[in-house]
């Protein structure tokens, strides 16, 4: 028995190879997009805006939309959340420096902007093919949904605040910090009289 040694049927061999190249070309792209940040964030709130569109089309899919709602909070509390939380870990020195005399060190991510940005959109086309399947249509009552949503956002906010505040801590990159030098007084401005 030639062609029985457990390995693939040859009719799905090509389908494999296809599928490694659609892998290679994917990754290709998105390592081209890594350095794009702002074009990538701008291209997933036009996927966001069409998904909302498409939930008010059709008026139906909050169960869908709450469940995206849930799952895109729990991405933004990883993005503003350190790597090492000092809360949970006590035993080590702080990692954040708490004091003007500590040494400066750079807050790292629980969750980068990249995978942060990637979760997020492939969250939102997961949401968008499900408004296509109306088993994922449920009916309920939406403004509860809604409401029940922002009191969760506000209520994981108002916590998160906390402990960047607690900790001393800043989430975002207000860009690069530049030294001045020392001012000149106007007597010495070093312009002289002929």
């Amino acid at each position: 028995m030639e062609g029985s040694g457990g390995g693939a049927s040859p009719s799905s061999a090509p389908v494999k190879q296809y599928l490694q190249e659609f892998s290679k070309l994917f990754q290709y792209y998105l390592d081209k997009s890594t350095p794009h940040s702002a074009y990538r964030w701008i291209g997933t709130l036009v996927m966001a805006s069409i998904y909302v569109l498409r939930i008010v089309y059709v008026q139906g899919f909050y169960v869908v939309s709450y469940g995206l709602g849930i799952y895109l909070l729990n991405l933004l509390i990883g993005f503003l959340s350190p790597l090492v939380d000092p809360e949970l870990d006590p035993s080590n020195s702080p990692l954040l420096p708490t004091k003007g005399s500590d040494e400066f060190k750079p807050f790292i991510r629980r969750l980068p902007e990249f995978k942060f940005w990637y979760s997020f959109t492939k969250a939102l086309c997961i949401a968008f093919v499900m408004t296509f399947f109306s088993p994922f249509d449920v009916p309920v009552f939406w403004p509860i949904l809604l409401c029940y949503w922002f009191v969760l956002f506000v209520l994981t906010m108002r916590r998160q605040v906390a402990h960047m505040i607690k900790y001393k801590y800043i989430p975002f990159n207000l860009g690069k910090q530049k030294y001045s030098g020392k001012k000149s007084s106007a007597g010495s401005s070093g312009s002289r009289a002929d």
